[in-house]
């Protein structure tokens, strides 16, 4: 645990140096497929410095995250075989039994997977990767973390546009909580489109 804070602190300072937008967006990159620390915490404390450029972050949080994603798809269509002993002892949140659920949730809900993944607190970067190993729709993969990765970090930066400094600590507390509160009403208003109509 020592060794996480050290990175959560370590990721922290960048928004106290001229270098914190592009730390953001390299951030959100490396998190998307190998690094442990989300970039909210960083997108949190650029956009509580200066909140009338929360969009911006976001939206560089995004683009960011996005490209991490295809490279993490990438790393899976291309070089698993060479890199999978690796990631199942060393990155969080691998190991081949959850490997083995992915596999088997894509067969049925590809799309829903990888956005509900780039939203919630699921490891968005085994899904990445094994979108590559396992040859999900490209442009699906893409659209659905396009979606799911701006509404998680677009979501953040607008509680921080609309309550100001003080919502940080609530968001660092329930963000778990909050991100999987609303997945439940998106899904349950598709659920409602569904059957109702």
């Amino acid at each position: 645990m020592r060794v996480f804070r050290r990175l959560y602190d370590w990721v922290l300072h960048w928004a106290e140096t001229p270098y914190g937008t592009p730390a953001l967006f390299l951030l959100a990159v490396a998190e998307s497929s190998v690094f442990p620390v989300p970039p909210d915490v960083l997108l949190i404390a650029l956009s509580i410095s200066l909140p009338h450029r929360a969009w911006y972050y976001a939206a560089v949080c995004s683009l960011g995250s996005v490209i991490g994603g295809v490279i993490g798809y990438l790393l899976g269509w291309g070089f698993w075989s060479l890199l999978a002993d690796f990631f199942f002892a060393y990155v969080p949140g691998f190991t081949p039994q959850l490997f083995d659920r992915v596999q088997a949730l894509y067969a049925e809900h590809d799309f829903w997977v990888v956005f509900a993944a780039g939203f919630t607190p699921i490891p968005y970067k085994v899904i990445t990767i094994a979108a590559g190993v396992f040859l999900i729709n490209f442009p699906v993969f893409v659209l659905a973390s396009v979606i799911g990765r701006s509404a998680r970090f677009f979501l953040v930066a607008g509680l921080i546009r609309r309550y100001g400094p003080g919502i940080r600590s609530f968001v660092d507390r329930y963000f778990n909580l909050l991100s999987l509160l609303f997945l439940l009403l998106l899904i349950g208003g598709f659920l409602v489109l569904k059957y109702a109509f």
